[in-house]
This record gives C-alpha cells, structure tokens and sequence, in this order.
C-alpha cells in the first residue's frame, strides 16, 4: 500500500495504548496515522472508559 499523504505523528500497533495514543494526538489537533498488522484486532478493548468505552 502507498500512501501519499503526511502525518506529524505515526502510531504502530493499534492495541489498547495505540488507540489511545492516536486519539490523544487527534484530539490536539495532529495529523496522526494509525499503523496494524491486524485490522480484526483495532481497537479490541470492549470496556475502555478512557476513550469512552
């Protein structure tokens, strides 16, 4: 895949920190890309109440 866009921040892995990570960016308003081996495994975290699970 080829991606042809710019990101002030790159998050790799999009487990429980990752998404959290990449949301904490987003919301300070960073151009941020999230990176997963795993798309079944994004955000696999049912209960998170810190991102409002």
């Amino acid at each position: 895949m080829k991606i042809n866009q710019q990101f002030e921040i790159a998050v790799i892995g999009a487990g429980h920190a990752g998404c959290e990570a990449a949301l904490a960016a987003t919301r300070m308003g960073h151009k941020v890309i999230l990176l997963a081996i795993n798309v079944d495994k994004i955000a696999h975290m049912p209960c998170n109440p810190s991102i409002g699970g």
